[in-house]
């Protein structure tokens, strides 16, 4: 009986010093992880990276293509998981609603090193505009417009709010709102024929390679210090990390950088690849990543995450 009692009391000891990921188990619900995209090749990528692991751990990914106010609206009813393009500060007064009464939560930084502002192609800034404050001089040939992506995105209300206020000086202003693509193949007939023209530029994306781009100083009002420097954060719904803490862990561990981001979104517009496509190129092509990512997670049925997905990756 004493050894018996010795036995049950050191299987005890011994269970209650194992890491706490090893009892991480998901809810039913969190087998599909929903996850959403503006419609943004940067996002495509990182839902794509994502999408290869989940894969590979036993999960399904669903990605809605959604502007980002209805993300965050998505996420506050339960009908999305996890968002993995939280750009700030330019979606600040977004988001702001949502994370004031905890509605959705912010788990962290994915890219911390991003940039979002207004660019011009580099023969316009040899001409003399490198600073939001040299747009008015310049106006037409400008034509006075702006080019922006989707109606709706907070970078657009950004600009529009300045145009209101005639910041800069800048009076009778327009915003042309597209999406990325029509965006940027206006950039493109513009650059062909050495035109004039200003846009919402960012990095990471091809098109800092497609283009000889600079990025206007003086927006710090409008999109951050340092030439609109961003960080791309990670948002879930306000419950997720208790019903999915497996998953939780994982996207609280992802970290991007632009070197990987850019060479997916290169392969997925020049190389007419699929965003999954490129990113499991890409990732085999940077294993050493996965530890990071895949600590003390686990894939559905309970096996070692980094294992199993350079398993799948084949190296």
């Amino acid at each position: 009986m004493m050894i018996k009692k010795f036995t049950t009391r050191l299987l005890l000891t011994s269970i209650s010093l194992l890491p706490l990921s090893c009892f991480a188990t998901d809810d039913a619900r969190c087998a599909t992880v929903n996850q959403s995209d503006p419609g943004w090749t940067d996002i495509a990528a990182t839902n794509a990276l994502s999408a290869v692991v989940l894969n590979a751990l036993g999960y399904q990914q669903k990605v809605q293509n959604l502007s980002v106010a209805l993300a965050f609206q998505g996420l506050k009813t339960g009908q999305l998981d996890v968002f993995l393009g939280n750009w700030m500060p330019a979606q600040a007064p977004v988001i702001a609603k949502y994370t004031a009464d905890g509605a959705i939560t912010v788990v962290g930084a994915n890219l911390p090193a991003a940039k979002f502002t207004l660019a011009v192609p580099d023969y316009v800034a040899k001409a003399g505009v490198t600073d939001f404050a040299d747009l008015e001089k310049y106006a037409e040939k400008f034509d006075r417009k702006i080019y922006g992506i989707a109606p709706g995105a907070p970078a657009n209300q950004n600009i529009k709010h300045m145009l209101d206020k005639h910041d800069f000086g800048l009076q009778q202003w327009n915003l042309v709102e597209s999406s990325e693509s029509g965006m940027l193949a206006q950039v493109t007939r513009a650059v062909s024929r050495q035109q004039w023209i200003v846009f919402l530029g960012w990095e990471p994306h091809a098109m800092n390679t497609r283009f000889k781009l600079t990025y206007l100083s003086g927006g710090d009002a409008w999109f951050g210090p340092n030439y609109g420097s961003a960080t791309v954060n990670t948002v879930t719904r306000k419950d997720f990390a208790t019903q999915c803490p497996n998953l939780n862990r994982l996207f609280s561990q992802l970290k991007f950088d632009v070197p990987l981001e850019n060479a997916i979104i290169t392969r997925v517009l020049d190389d007419k690849q699929s965003p999954q496509e490129a990113a499991r190129v890409e990732l085999a092509k940077r294993p050493e990543r996965l530890s990071g990512w895949l600590n003390g997670v686990t894939s559905r049925d309970g096996k070692p995450a980094e294992s199993t997905v350079k398993k799948a990756l084949g190296i």
